[in-house]
């Protein structure tokens, strides 16, 4: 008897681990933006903590190539093109309202101020009222501080920004840039690099990390703004079908690494590759000036307009008293600084 079952024992073992492996749930995961990016590696670390939570019940396969173009990310995952990825939610313009109110400027003068304070709002206020309806939500985060930058010239005020051309990537910034008279195109930042080398734009809108994440080494000037002239707004997500198929135990992983965890993993990727940034603009010769405050004064006035839209817009889709959630959320940012 003992014979036999030691000779059964490698067949069981064989039939365990194959059960295993069938058990196993592979996440789909996209990203547009380079695999060296902040925000890719930000995804990967997300993927390795439910990997690791899960004990590998639940790994993670990164797409080797995106299944949309950014804009579209959104609703590939919606409809289970990819199970997990992110996207700017300003790529489709009027698509989401609440986020906007990370997209103001002077807010912060980093990803992680930023981040957090959004997702902490997001959280208490934009999460109940489901405007991410289709996908699941993991965290919302913005880039670092928004900053003018230009091939051939300085922009040193809101007169010098309105005779040259701009690729911008949506949200409050596309509609700050009409209220102040500029030229700006509306184009996902792996645009960036054709559109600047064949001159069909003089500058771009971008926090500092992209000037080498898209190689931008033809970019010679940036002008600087306290907070930043902008930040943009993502939202990291996953198909919603396939978080409901997990076990329960999964999903409680998949739940305590997300949200203000995973805010924290892209905005610190986000602020590594800016100071990174910065040291490489200095080596390169890139001449970095601070708006002065009339700059500063014009953007402010044209902003308070917008502000007051945001507000009547958001109360327009059920937020309530939107215009102290903006205060909250200023003051969430600044206790982070």
């Amino acid at each position: 008897m003992k014979k036999t079952l030691l000779r059964f024992a490698p067949l069981a073992a064989a039939c365990l681990a194959a059960g295993a492996a069938q058990a196993q749930t592979v996440l789909q995961v996209s990203t547009w933006l380079p695999a060296a990016h902040g925000a890719t590696m930000a995804q990967n670390q997300w993927c390795e903590a439910v990997e690791k939570g899960t004990h590998g019940s639940v790994k993670c396969n990164l797409l080797p190539k995106a299944v949309s173009a950014p804009p579209g990310t959104f609703d590939a995952v919606r409809d289970g093109l990819a199970d997990v990825s992110y996207t700017v939610d300003g790529y489709t313009p009027g698509r989401f309202v609440f986020t906007q109110v990370a997209e103001f400027p002077f807010l912060g003068d980093s990803s992680t101020a930023t981040s957090v304070a959004y997702q902490r709002i997001y959280d208490r206020y934009f999460a109940p009222l489901g405007e991410h309806r289709g996908v699941k939500v993991l965290a919302v985060f913005t880039h670092g501080p928004g900053i003018i930058f230009t091939v051939k010239q300085p922009v040193t005020s809101a007169a010098d920004a309105g005779k040259l051309k701009f690729r911008i990537g949506g949200g409050n910034i596309n509609e700050l840039s009409k209220l102040m008279g500029w030229n700006t195109t509306l184009k996902p930042a792996t645009d960036s690099f054709e559109l600047l080398s064949t001159g069909v734009m003089d500058g771009t809108f971008f926090p500092d990390e992209s000037l080498q994440s898209m190689r931008l080494q033809m970019v010679k000037h940036a002008t600087t703004f306290p907070g930043g002239l902008y930040n943009t707004s993502f939202v990291f997500m996953m198909n919603p079908a396939k978080y409901n198929a997990l076990k329960p135990e999964e999903r409680a992983v998949i739940d305590k690494v997300s949200g203000e965890a995973a805010t924290r993993l892209f905005a610190a990727g986000w602020d590594r590759t800016d100071a990174a940034s910065r040291d490489i603009q200095k080596q390169t010769g890139v001449q970095r000036q601070m708006a002065n405050e009339a700059f500063v004064n014009d953007v402010k006035a044209r902003q308070a307009a917008l502000e007051d839209r945001w507000v009547a817009a958001a109360e327009g889709r059920g937020l309530k008293n939107a215009r102290a959630v903006l205060a909250e959320f200023r003051a969430e940012t600044q206790k982070l600084k």
